[in-house]
């Protein structure tokens, strides 16, 4: 699933092209695609809109759009598991292709999605301030300070991992940077979070930074359908330590790596290099 690192990636990629252009014609291919409209608003709250800017919230990707130079809606788009948003010329429809977007330009904005689990909407902004999954949104690891990001775990029984992935206490991770983040700080991802001092706490912080960081700059992680705003494949699978790497000889101390499953989801960690 695109984490922090994956939108964030696309969505620079589109503020270099989009922003100016406007949305001359808009297809809409699988209902699925606009949850919560009708394939007709959807068109209609986006056709004839100019691009005002792209921008990035937790694992959502955002479009403002313009009429008349005043902003009226955003555009919402939620990759899910597999979706894929590539802007680029004129090109023959994919298989996967759920909503084509025709720009006043000649190029196209295209959302795919294989598995059908991801989706676009669009708000006004007072909409967009009641949508339950908008207003309850964690805050930004990139943001957060050392002491609130402490003050986000202080007292908590839940495993630290479960924490990482859920997106009311922090916005953005997923399975992977939550795995490569505790493996660099030394923490078992199924350690309780109230166990952990606050120098630890910090500690995580730190690296989950610096993960976040690398993995933007190296355009994200590819494992499967993740391609960037031009269509590439990203490099950042190629720094995991830990992730998806469950028996393997760990690079540190060669000691085979762990799995275990915390809040649902597979993890990999070594037992000899991070702890409780």
């Amino acid at each position: 699933m695109p984490e922090l690192p994956e939108v964030e990636t696309i969505a620079r990629g589109l503020r270099e092209t989009l922003p100016g252009l406007v949305f001359a014609d808009v297809a809409v291919y699988d209902l699925r695609a606009v949850p919560g409209h009708e394939p007709e608003e959807f068109v209609r709250r986006t056709r004839g809109r100019t691009v005002a800017s792209v921008r990035r919230r937790g694992k959502l990707l955002l479009l403002d759009l313009e009429f008349d130079a005043a902003p009226q809606s955003v555009l919402t788009v939620h990759l899910r598991m597999t979706g894929r948003v590539v802007h680029g010329p004129d090109r023959a429809p994919e298989s996967h292709e759920r909503i084509r977007f025709s720009m006043n330009d000649g190029s196209v904005l295209t959302f795919s999605d294989v598995r059908r689990f991801g989706g676009c909407r669009v708000f006004t902004p007072a909409e967009l301030e009641r949508w339950t999954f908008w207003n309850v949104l964690g805050p930004e690891p990139l943001e957060i300070g050392e002491s609130e990001f402490v003050a986000l775990f202080r007292g908590r029984r839940a495993k630290i991992k479960g924490l990482l992935l859920d997106q009311r206490v922090i916005a953005g991770v997923g399975n992977i940077y939550a795995d490569e983040s505790l493996f660099r700080a030394g923490i078992r991802p199924d350690a309780v979070a109230s166990g952990l001092s606050a120098a630890r706490l910090k500690r995580l912080r730190k690296v989950l930074c610096e993960v976040l960081r690398q993995a933007i700059a190296e355009n994200g992680s590819s494992i499967s359908d993740y391609r960037n705003a031009r269509g590439d494949a990203g490099a950042f699978q190629n720094s995991f330590q830990v992730y998806g790497k469950a028996g393997e000889p760990c690079g540190r101390c060669g000691r085979t790596l762990c799995g275990c499953r915390v809040a649902g989801r597979s993890s990999t960690y070594c037992d000899n290099c991070q702890t409780t």
